[in-house]
């Protein structure tokens, strides 16, 4: 898969979590679709998509026996680093960690995870 299918799996997964998790109505570049989002944001979903599988990779498909907590725990890392790459000042909750992410943030970069995880087979 290339890294632009990638990150097209990334971002469906993030739109798919954000309207399964968040609590009301999300803003609308939570949601935003493929087409109208920024390059930069596309490329940091595909970078994360790729980190995820050389993970998936390396590990011989055994990182698949992480608990949920820890698929997302490291696709919120992967994510903060490519924060820290795209902006020299990042918002503060751009570059959030783990335990400062509210509930719905926490279970989308699971499932983003799990995705990943599913396009591989």
């Amino acid at each position: 898969m290339s890294q632009i299918e990638g990150a097209r799996v990334f971002r469906e997964a993030w739109i798919a979590g954000v309207l399964k998790h968040f609590p009301g109505e999300p803003k609308p570049s939570y949601i935003t679709p493929w087409e109208e989002t920024p390059e930069w944001e596309r490329e940091a979903a595909g970078s994360v998509y790729e980190q995820v599988r050389q993970f998936l990779d390396l590990s011989s498909g055994h990182a698949s026996r992480l608990s949920r907590e820890q698929k997302g725990r490291f696709v919120a890392t992967c994510w903060t680093a490519q924060m820290f790459k795209h902006f020299e000042d990042p918002k503060p909750g751009y570059v959030a960690d783990w335990p400062d992410l509210p509930d719905w943030q926490r279970e989308t970069d699971a499932d983003i995870f799990g995705a990943i995880e599913k396009s591989l087979n």
